[in-house]
């Protein structure tokens, strides 16, 4: 039987916080650097966003399909620019389809952070 994380990713509480991987862990602490520079604001962690459909031809949307937890939202620079991220050191097919799906109905660019391994600490 097989322990830990099926990709690898260990677990890591930073500020009281639990991120699913030392990478996800290594870019929040990036972000509260920026955050405390006055660089970035309105940093939050986890965003949802409710993933729906539009029946064909129609204005009417079926229920949720369920959702895109991305890992950072957060506003950047002097104009404020919403700037959404997701830190990923492997990427399955529904994790890009649910990504891209976020994309187009919320009117979004998600960034994706290909980080290797964060290694120690």
């Amino acid at each position: 039987m097989r322990s830990g994380h099926k990709y690898g990713a260990v677990a890591t509480v930073v500020d009281n916080v639990r991120f699913a991987s030392k990478a996800e862990a290594h870019r929040y602490q990036e972000l509260r650097v920026l955050e405390r520079l006055g660089e970035v604001t309105e940093l939050e962690l986890q965003p949802k966003f409710p993933l729906y459909v539009s029946l064909m031809g129609s204005k009417t949307v079926a229920p949720c399909l369920g959702e895109y937890r991305a890992d950072f939202r957060y506003r950047f620079g002097p104009q404020g620019l919403l700037k959404v991220e997701d830190v990923k050191g492997y990427e399955v097919p529904l994790q890009r389809w649910k990504r891209r799906h976020a994309e187009i109905q919320y009117g979004i660019s998600v960034e994706v952070i290909r980080m290797r391994r964060v290694r120690g600490r």
